[in-house]
């Protein structure tokens, strides 16, 4: 059986994928540098340390097991932090992402299914985007994934590889079994912060930005639960093996919720209330970003499961929950 390369694969979005294919009976070999990601994430999957910009590590890994198909998801993610450090994402997200692309081209990978997101797009006519909205980045993360983005293109056109680039809109909420979660530390993801924050992690939650052209004045995001994103990724990875053309799809659910929305779901679904902390916009941040997202439900089949913010807050504080009563067991 030909391997599947998941780059990234102990981290947050990947580990889940990576489950997903081993349930499915793939062939899986996970490359992951441990910086964000944990080795207990990675269930039923070799685990090879190491990093993606290493060629000589990842042409061997390629090789040893015959693969021929490789989903990346190894990226560095926080828009801020991109900001304050736009070197470190370009070196990372683009740099590190074209050495892996070139060791792909030298093993022969057909298939190749990016991890990419609506941050590509920036400003957007009434915050909607679809796969034909002009791409804008307006932070570094943003151009950094959409650099990517053009190399894999051009990489395409002049091999025979195919791909899948999946834009995502904000990713929350954790395996529903509660085998495998969100662990990085450090959140800025509204919904982990603010579930993070209910179990008694931290002192309060903050609010950036109150005063956006929206009906309460916060930020308002497509929020997406991972599982459903996870299955996108097999969809893809089924298409791309049907022969299916190289592709680029938004991953949304195509409606918002603002931030006090996400606020109120998490004082529901853990009976608390919380501290919030009024603070001004961080650079980068966008009023409202939604997807259009009927070209992957068309194309891929694929069909959300998981469509409901409070669903997708109690998979995520119940990780929560499971986090702070393990550090209790240590202790």
């Amino acid at each position: 059986m030909n391997g599947v390369l998941v780059t990234g694969g102990a981290g947050y979005i990947g580990s889940h994928v990576v489950q997903q294919l081993v349930a499915r009976g793939e062939h899986v070999v996970v490359i992951d540098n441990l910086s964000t990601g944990y080795a207990e994430a990675v269930h039923g999957a070799e685990l090879v340390v190491g990093n993606i910009g290493d060629r000589g590590l990842v042409s061997r890994v390629l090789e040893r097991y015959r693969v021929d198909t490789v989903l990346h998801f190894a990226a560095h993610t926080v828009v801020p932090e991109s900001v304050s450090d736009p070197v470190k994402y370009y070196g990372n997200n683009t740099c590190n992402t074209c050495n892996l692309l070139a060791s792909c081209a030298e093993a022969g990978v057909q298939h190749f299914i990016f991890s990419s997101t609506a941050a590509v797009y920036g400003l957007t006519e009434a915050g909607i985007a679809d796969e034909e909205t002009p791409t804008n980045p307006v932070n570094p993360y943003g151009m950094s994934k959409l650099m990517s983005e053009n190399i894999l293109r051009d990489l395409s056109a002049a091999s025979s590889l195919r791909h899948v680039i999946l834009r995502y809109f904000n990713v929350a909420g954790c395996d529903p079994l509660g085998r495998i979660g969100h662990s990085a530390p450090h959140a800025t993801l509204l919904i982990k912060a603010a579930c993070e924050h209910a179990v008694g992690k931290c002192e309060s939650l903050c609010i950036y930005g109150t005063d956006y052209n929206t009906p309460d004045g916060t930020g308002i995001r497509d929020y997406i639960h991972v599982e459903d994103l996870a299955a996108a990724h097999l969809r893809a990875l089924d298409h791309l093996r049907r022969g299916g053309s190289s592709l680029t799809l938004n991953c949304g659910y195509g409606h918002g919720y603002s931030v006090r929305e996400v606020i109120d779901s998490v004082t529901r679904v853990s009976g608390r209330a919380l501290n919030v902390v009024e603070r001004p916009r961080r650079a980068g941040d966008l009023a409202m970003l939604i997807a259009q997202s009927a070209r992957l439900q068309e194309v891929l089949d694929w069909h959300p499961q998981y469509d409901d913010l409070d669903f997708i807050v109690t998979t995520a504080f119940r990780w929560e929950q499971k986090m702070v009563e393990r550090i209790a067991h240590v202790a």
